[in-house]
Formats: C-alpha cells, sequence, structure tokens
C-alpha cells in the first residue's frame, strides 16, 4: 500500500497532538449525567480528588459533556479560603476545586454550571499551567432580588411592584424577606434600571428599596410604604444584599492560567477574584446576562473581574461585562499599615480592611516601599524582604498581622507612632485590557493601581453610570495600592458615562488617589498617563479629572457632545487638576470648540 506524502504528515501530526495531550478524563465516568437535576457536587469532588491525586507528566484534559449540571452545598468540597476583598465567613462549600493541579484543560463543552444556596463555583489553588473553557457559571435562586414597579402614588409615598418569578420571598411582619436555600434577608438599597434599555435610572445612584412596611395585595404582587418619584411605572429595581462570601472564580497561588469562553451570569461576590497569582489570562471571559431576552437586569453583587496582589501578565480580551455592582476590572496590591517598629531592620505590618486578610502578603527576597498614609508621599528607599511570618497565626493563613525583616535599616520617622504603609513591589502586575464591552453596570467601568505598564485599548464604555476609567491608590480605607507609572488609554470609546455619582466619580476618566493631606504633598503620586485616540460621546461637561500627576499627555481625542440627558455634574470642566505638572493638551476635536480658560480649572 503507498502512502501519499500529505497522508503521512496528517497521521504523524495527530500522533503527535495525541502523545502532547497527556491522559484524558471523560466526568461521564465518574457518574455525571447533563440535564438530570442530580447533585453533581459530590461526583465532582470525588473526581478530581481522584484526577489530582494521579501523576500526569503529560498533562492532562477532563471533559465535561456538554449540559446542564447542578450543584448543591450537600456533598460539596468544603474549604477554608481566606479571599480577597470578600466576607471571611468560613468554610466555603466549593463545586469545582481544582488544587495542586499541573498542566490541565478543563473543557466545559458549553455546559451550564447552575449552583443553589450559598456557593464558590470553582476555585483554582496552587495551580501551574491550567486552562478552563466553554462552560458558564450562574445561580438558580440570585441572592439579589429583582422586582419591576408598577404604580407609583407619589403623593402618598406608595409604590406597588410585581416580584419576579423566580425570587423566593416572604412577607413577615411586614417585611419582605428575600430568602433562598441557606439563607435569607431584608433587603436594603437596591439600584434602578429602565425597564426597556437595562441601563441605570439617570441620577438613581443607590437607593433605599420598599422592603419594610410591606402587604402583598396579589401574588407577587406588593404594595409597599416607598416614596421616589424617579421610580416611574416600568422600571425595574434590584433589592441587594449586604453579603459578600464567595466570587464565581476563585485563584490562589497559582502561575499561568488561561480562562477562555467562560461566562458568569450570577455570583454573590465578584465574577472572578484572583490573588497572588501569577500570568492571568482572560480569553472572551464574561459576566454577563444570558443573551438579548434574559429577563434579569443584574449579574454579580461587586466587581466582574478582581486582581488582588499578582504579577506577571494580566491579559484581559474580548469579554463582555454588564450589570454588575461595580467594576469590570479592579487591579491593585495591599498595603500594610505600620503597628510596631520592632528594630530599625523589622517592622509588623497589618492587614486593616475587614474584607482583605487572611493570605499571603509577601515573600523574602521581595521589593517593598513605605508610604506616609496622609499625604502618599514615598518614604526612605526601597528595601527587601529578608523574613516574613505571622504574628498572630501559625502561618498566612487567616493571618492579619506580619513580623517583616528588611536588608537595610527602614527610615528612623517610619514607626507605629505615624500613618505607614509597606507596599510589595513584586507582586505588581502588567496589564492588557483590550477589545472588551462594558456596559449597564454600577458604579465604574475599570480601576487599575499597578505601577507596571497599563494598556487599555478599542475598548467600549457604554453606559457605565460613574466613571469609566479609575487610576486610583488609597492607604487609608481599602488599603489598595498603588501608583500608576506607564499608562496608554487608546482607541476607547465611551459612551454617556456619569449618569449617576457614585465615588470617584469627578469625570469620564478619574485620576483619584485618596489623599487626606493634599496641601503638604511634596512629590506627586502617578505619572507617565497618556491618553489619546479615544473617543468621548457626552451629555455633560467632566471628561478628565487628574490628582497629584507628574507628566499626563490627552491628545488626539474626539469629544462629541449629545442631549440624550441633561446635564447635571458638579464639575463643569472639561479638565479639572490638582496638583499636575507636566500636562499636554493638543490635537483634540471638541463639539462647540474649546475654551481653554473655561474648560481648565488647574489647582496648583
Amino acid at each position: 500500500m503507498k502512502l501519499n506524502s500529505s497522508f503521512l504528515l496528517t497521521f504523524m501530526l495527530a500522533v503527535l497532538l495525541t502523545a502532547c495531550a497527556g491522559q484524558s478524563y471523560n466526568l461521564a465516568d465518574y457518574g455525571l449525567k447533563p440535564d438530570s437535576k442530580e447533585n453533581a457536587s459530590p461526583l465532582i469532588a470525588k473526581a478530581l480528588q481522584e484526577i489530582a491525586a494521579t501523576d500526569h507528566p503529560d498533562g492532562v484534559t477532563i471533559v465535561l459533556p456538554k449540559g446542564r449540571y447542578d450543584f448543591y452545598p450537600e456533598g460539596a468540597s468544603l474549604r477554608e479560603y481566606f479571599i480577597s476583598n470578600h466576607d471571611q465567613d468560613n468554610p466555603k462549600s466549593v463545586g469545582l476545586p481544582f488544587e495542586n493541579m499541573k498542566n490541565v484543560v478543563f473543557d466545559g463543552q458549553g455546559s451550564e454550571l447552575i449552583f443553589h444556596g450559598r456557593m464558590l463555583p470553582v476555585s483554582l489553588v496552587g495551580s501551574e499551567n491550567c486552562t478552563l473553557k466553554n462552560f458558564s457559571i450562574d445561580f438558580e435562586n440570585p441572592h439579589i432580588s429583582q422586582v419591576k414597579v408598577l404604580e407609583n402614588d407619589t403623593v402618598n409615598g406608595l409604590i406597588t411592584y410585581e416580584v419576579a418569578p423566580w425570587v423566593q420571598y416572604e412577607i413577615r411582619d411586614s417585611n419582605f424577606v428575600a430568602k433562598g436555600e441557606g439563607w435569607e434577608h431584608i433587603p436594603a438599597w437596591g439600584i434602578a434600571f429602565e425597564g426597556d434599555t437595562k441601563r441605570l435610572v439617570y441620577t438613581t445612584s443607590d437607593i433605599g428599596v420598599g422592603s419594610r412596611h410591606v402587604a402583598e395585595i396579589a401574588p407577587r404582587k406588593i404594595l409597599a410604604s416607598w416614596k421616589n418619584k424617579k421610580l416611574i411605572p416600568g422600571t425595574v429595581v434590584v433589592f441587594r444584599g449586604y453579603g459578600r462570601p464567595t466570587p464565581g472564580v476563585f485563584m490562589y497561588h497559582d502561575t499561568n492560567t488561561a480562562l477562555e469562553n467562560i461566562q458568569v451570569h450570577y455570583a454573590e461576590g465578584m465574577g472572578l477574584l484572583a490573588q497572588m497569582s501569577e500570568n492571568i489570562t482572560l480569553d472572551r471571559f464574561s459576566v454577563c446576562l444570558r443573551g438579548k431576552d434574559d429577563p434579569r437586569y443584574f449579574t454579580t453583587q461587586a466587581d466582574a473581574t478582581h486582581f488582588s496582589g499578582c504579577k506577571g501578565l494580566i491579559r484581559s480580551v474580548g469579554g463582555l461585562y454588564e450589570g454588575m455592582m461595580d467594576d469590570a476590572i479592579n487591579v491593585h496590591g495591599t498595603y500594610l499599615k505600620v503597628q510596631q517598629r520592632v528594630d530599625d531592620k523589622t517592622l509588623v505590618g497589618e492587614y486593616m480592611h475587614g474584607q482583605s486578610y487572611g493570605f499571603e502578603w509577601g515573600r523574602p527576597g521581595d521589593t517593598v516601599q513605605f508610604i506616609d498614609s496622609k499625604t502618599m508621599e514615598i518614604l526612605g528607599e526601597q528595601n527587601t524582604v529578608t523574613a516574613i511570618q505571622a504574628v498572630d497565626k501559625p502561618d498566612d493563613h487567616g493571618a492579619k498581622q506580619f513580623r517583616i525583616t528588611f536588608e537595610k535599616p527602614v527610615d528612623p520617622a517610619i514607626s507605629e507612632a505615624g500613618t505607614y504603609g509597606i507596599e510589595n513591589l513584586e507582586w505588581t502586575p502588567a496589564v492588557y485590557f483590550a477589545d472588551n464591552v462594558i456596559r449597564n453596570n454600577r458604579a465604574r467601568g475599570s480601576l487599575f493601581s499597578t505601577p507596571k505598564r497599563t494598556v487599555v485599548e478599542n475598548n467600549v464604555f457604554d453606559h457605565t453610570s460613574g466613571t469609566a476609567i479609575l487610576l486610583c491608590g488609597d492607604c487609608n480605607g481599602w488599603f489598595e495600592t498603588g501608583a500608576c507609572h506607564d499608562v496608554l488609554i487608546r482607541n476607547n470609546r465611551f459612551i454617556n458615562a456619569l449618569t449617576n455619582m457614585f465615588q470617584f466619580t469627578n469625570a469620564v476618566i478619574s485620576i483619584y488617589p485618596e489623599i487626606p493631606d493634599l496641601k503638604d504633598q511634596k512629590k506627586y503620586f502617578h505619572s507617565g498617563i497618556v491618553i489619546e485616540n479615544n473617543t468621548f460621546d457626552t451629555f455633560d461637561a467632566p471628561i478628565l479629572y487628574a490628582k497629584s500627576v507628574d507628566g499626563l499627555v490627552f491628545r488626539n481625542n474626539v469629544i462629541r457632545q449629545n442631549q440624550d440627558y441633561p446635564a447635571f455634574h458638579w464639575n463643569n470642566h472639561r479638565f479639572f487638576f490638582q496638583r499636575v505638572i507636566n500636562a499636554e493638551i493638543k490635537d483634540n476635536q471638541f463639539d462647540g470648540g474649546f475654551d481653554e480658560a473655561r474648560d481648565i480649572l488647574n489647582e496648583e
């Protein structure tokens, strides 16, 4: 038999690919049945435990046959995780725990993973070279309730609303009690959406909701003592709880991780939270509704994606982020507050925020710097960690305080007598955020606080309600580092940001570090920021706000004015600068022209 060369090449490639793929597991072999409504939690737990315990030098592929899989807390893996920017209640019921795995590909093949009660859907901990792809995450009964306004009697302060069909509730002692498997609460705050567009209602921001002094006047129809004239009939309001127990995907101590074609439709915390991990790629990772016909108006309780103390490159491309209650992406480290100067080379530092502690902060060999929290100025010179150990726990798991020894003496001014922070410069990533759509969400579009190169390009920020892009830095509240020194924002389109007021919403792009004592600041916090070739469609004035910046360029941008909403913002300047030097504004196009005296406010 004679084989032609093309056949031989194809055959050899097939053999090579098979050899490189390593071992393959089909989760159907472990008893998982799609669309059965059976509890998949114990079966997945057993399967992943067995696979992780087996040596796979050539890697492994885990395949989940396409379908719907239901996960319940009963039989799920229980883990004690301390998750940055979340509630630190433990243990957590984990649906799919990928732990201590190397060279693994998990392919959900388009499956829907549906969770019940309070669960952490996916954890990826201590892994290396792992890819998760092709599945969605949702909850059968989200912890956010949704109602539709039917009538609004503004004279008597009464609103009649209809509860969405999937929401479980009861009226107890004249209170609307949202409930589910293992949880219940009386919502106090909410967000109002336009019924037809799913955009936040203009100038409503966070609102109190009609959950007290209510009566059920017909099945799923509630009459509430609730006064808000902006909630016209047809408005959809989501009732939020205060809990933020878990994200949709949790990553910790991971290296070289890829998440591909994954949709998070709901999570009670963030869509994704990654901490102390290196090199993360999000390719078509989305936090989004289930398509245009989805009856829901919301997705996650907080940020869509959040990266705390990571390094390497964070690459996020091709995502859709909508309906979440905070940023599409937030990148930062965490300052430790100096609580004790033990000696000239040793300090005790502490995690300060109640939702950010209990996980590793740094390692010997890490480069650090010190900051005065009042002025946000760097003190002394950079130093190197030679030893670090937890003070209040046996190790970093659950710890708040760390005793840190440095290579060189620490500046004599730094002690518990002042307000000083320690910043770990090793665990700071470069960021590439491109070709994403961010729309119809609460608070902000994106937030970046990293000294490494950050590129934000080719994105559409569509009705983000607050600021579209925020460069922050805070050693007083959330204690989130740090200064940005190399930022490129280009070729993005901004559509009607600032329809509502939230924290840091001073302009469409807001460079807003928290500096309690700006008047005594001598140095500058941010630097090296270029904003170019963007298009701003806006109904209001403020385009760029900046505080404490040395080196800021705004060029070749187009600002188009519309009448989609009445202008209302307190900041009526295109550019509002506070302690900004070496700024350049040139070659931009403005509807209605540009008057430097009118459009720029520069406070030294």
